[in-house]
């Protein structure tokens, strides 16, 4: 049976960035195959496309770079996932505990409020390291279309989390993508963990109902935000072969988007993202509210109610 959120509290913050950490651990090494190709199917232009549908460019990345092509970069997004977790579900909670010091019920407004201040916090501490797990992903791909191999020596990689770290202040690509996420997701989210609740003096849930609300609330966040993905994805993407399309910034990568591929191009990968998103939730929710962190501060059930 896992807790409610509403019982956890500020004094459990080293615990909880645990939970997080651990959550995003488990969960990014289940699904990063369908995440790698989500990322390459985005990448995919009109009259280049190398992939039909998700299996076949897992079938294909296999055969070219082998069975740990499909975790080509997993390292990083590890390294990636863990603060990024850590951070997005812990700052949620503690600002939704700001929100509600007063003892009143959390609006959907205040919800909504915290779940970007969630965002916020987990973009600036994650983007240079989000910049070179799409590089790498990208990468393999670039390489079985033909073009030159891609090799990233510490300087190259050292040079790539630079430029990530530029991107992210000079064209906030991320907090296009997370900050709607996070306003989607953690509002429906805690609305659907509620209802598992047994009764109002036992807010325990079951993990099982966690697990289904982290996929629910993860499935309908990833959607909506997928056309951001794309768009995010194209401009975090590797330097482009002669015949490919470059873009100038944002509105300029929309604008050609739209011309030349239509609509249907915003929604590139989006049944990838959802079931790379849906999971990933839904076990991370489960591990965090179990209290791995807790157990391993050595906190008693005591101590845990009563923080």
């Amino acid at each position: 049976m896992t807790r409610s959120p509403e019982e956890f509290t500020v004094n459990l913050l080293p615990a909880k960035l645990i939970n997080g950490g651990i959550a995003g651990m488990v969960g990014v090494t289940c699904v990063f195959p369908i995440d790698l190709a989500k990322t390459r199917l985005q990448n995919q232009r009109s009259g280049q496309q190398l992939y039909r549908n998700m299996m076949d460019c897992l079938i294909k990345t296999v055969k070219s770079e082998g069975y740990f092509g499909m975790y080509r970069g997993a390292a990083v997004n590890l390294t990636l996932v863990t603060p990024e977790k850590a951070i997005k579900l812990a700052a949620n909670d503690f600002f939704r505990h700001q929100l509600s010091k007063d003892g009143g019920k959390l609006t959907v407004f205040k919800e909504m409020l915290a779940g970007c201040c969630a965002g916020m916090c987990q973009v600036i501490v994650t983007t240079p390291m989000e910049m070179l797990k799409i590089q790498l992903q990208d990468a393999g791909s670039r390489s079985a279309e033909g073009h030159a191999s891609v090799r990233f020596s510490s300087v190259n990689i050292s040079c790539l989390m630079i430029r990530g770290l530029s991107m992210c202040f000079l064209r906030l690509l991320l907090l296009l993508r997370d900050m709607p996420f996070s306003v989607v997701y953690f509002p429906l989210f805690a609305h659907l963990h509620q209802l598992g609740q047994h009764s109002s003096g036992d807010p325990s849930v079951p993990f099982y109902w966690s697990f289904m609300s982290g996929c629910m609330a993860g499935c309908v966040a990833a959607v909506a935000v997928s056309p951001c993905d794309v768009v995010k994805t194209r401009l975090q993407s590797l330097k482009k072969g002669a015949n490919e399309e470059t873009y100038n910034g944002v509105v300029d990568c929309v604008r050609k988007i739209l011309k030349k591929e239509g609509p249907g191009a915003f929604l590139k990968g989006a049944s990838c993202r959802a079931l790379v998103i849906a999971p990933l939730f839904g076990i991370a929710q489960v591990v965090y509210f179990v209290g791995v962190g807790e157990f391993l501060l050595g906190y008693s059930p005591y101590n845990i109610y009563s923080a």
